[in-house]
C-alpha cells in the first residue's frame, strides 16, 4: 500500500486506548500476582484471555481470588503503570489532544490503578473506564463490580458503540481480543503487538503495530491536512511512525 491508500481522509474525532499491554508495557494483574506468589497461574489465565478465549466473569473472579490484592497495592500499581508506560505514549496523546481529538482509556484492568494512571497521562477522569474493586475499612480486598461490562469479552464493544453516538469517527487501539471486538464498528481499529505479539490477532487486523513505540498511531490516525499542522517536534514523532511503516514493522492492509 502507498501512503495515499491507507491515510485517513476524514478526521478522527476520538481515540480509544487500551491500558495494559498498550499504554503500559505491563499487565497489572500479573504484576500483582508476583507479590502473592501466584504469578504462573494468573499469567496463564491472562494470556489465554487476551489471545484465545477473551475475558469472562469466571476468569476475572478466579484471578482476583488468587491474588486478594490490597487497596494499597492497587494504588501503587498506578505508579508501576506510569514507570512502565509505552514509549511515545505521552507525546502521542498530547499531539492528538492538541488536534482536538478526545482521548478515552478503556480497560478491563482495575480501579483505582487505571484511573490514577489515566489522570497521570492527562486523560479526563470521565473518559476513563475500568473495573471497580471493593475493599473493607482496613483496605483488604472484598470483591469487584460484577455489573461492569468490561468483565465480558464484548464489554468494550458495548461502550465504544455508545461513544460513537457522540464521536462517530472513532479509532481504537489495543492488544487483546476484547479490544478487537470493536473492529467492525469503529472507523479504524489498530492492533498493537509491540509488547505482547499475538499472531492470531495480527492475522485478523488490517492494521497491526509491531514496534514498542506508539508513534505509528500518528500516521495511521491523522489526515494529510492534520499532518501539516504538526510542529517540528511533533513531526519527528510522526516520521518515526512513518519509518516503522516503511520498514514493514506495521501491517497496513
Amino acid at each position: 500500500m502507498t501512503e495515499r491508500d491507507w491515510q485517513l481522509q476524514t478526521p478522527i474525532s476520538a481515540v480509544v486506548f487500551d491500558c495494559d499491554g498498550t499504554l503500559t508495557t505491563i499487565e497489572g494483574v500479573n504484576e500483582l500476582a508476583k507479590h502473592h506468589h501466584v504469578y504462573d497461574a494468573v499469567e496463564a489465565m491472562t494470556t489465554e484471555a487476551m489471545g484465545q478465549t477473551g475475558i469472562n466473569p469466571a476468569l476475572y473472579e478466579k484471578r482476583l481470588q488468587l491474588i486478594q490484592p490490597s487497596q494499597q497495592q492497587i494504588q501503587q500499581l498506578a505508579e508501576q503503570y506510569i514507570k512502565h508506560r509505552t514509549p511515545d505514549s505521552e507525546i502521542v496523546i498530547q499531539i492528538l489532544q492538541r488536534l482536538n481529538k478526545k482521548i478515552f482509556l478503556l480497560s478491563a484492568g482495575m480501579n483505582p490503578a487505571v484511573s490514577l494512571f489515566g489522570e497521570m497521562l492527562r486523560i479526563p477522569p470521565s473518559h476513563i473506564y475500568a473495573v471497580n474493586l471493593f475493599f473493607d475499612e482496613q483496605g483488604r480486598y472484598l470483591d469487584f463490580d460484577h455489573d461492569s461490562p468490561l468483565i465480558h469479552n464484548n464489554g468494550k464493544r458495548e461502550i465504544v458503540y455508545d461513544l460513537q453516538h457522540q464521536y462517530p469517527h472513532l479509532l481504537h487501539i489495543g492488544d487483546g481480543l476484547n479490544d478487537f471486538s470493536t473492529h467492525d464498528i469503529v472507523t479504524r481499529f489498530i492492533g498493537y503487538g509491540g509488547v505482547y505479539f499475538r499472531e492470531n490477532l495480527k492475522s485478523q487486523c488490517q492494521y497491526y503495530i509491531e514496534t514498542l513505540s506508539l508513534s505509528p498511531i500518528l500516521p495511521l490516525c491523522l489526515t494529510a491536512d492534520e499532518h501539516q499542522q504538526l510542529t517540528k517536534e511533533e513531526n519527528q514523532v510522526y516520521q518515526k511512525g512513518m519509518l516503522a511503516i516503511e520498514e514493514q514493522r506495521v501491517k497496513v492492509g
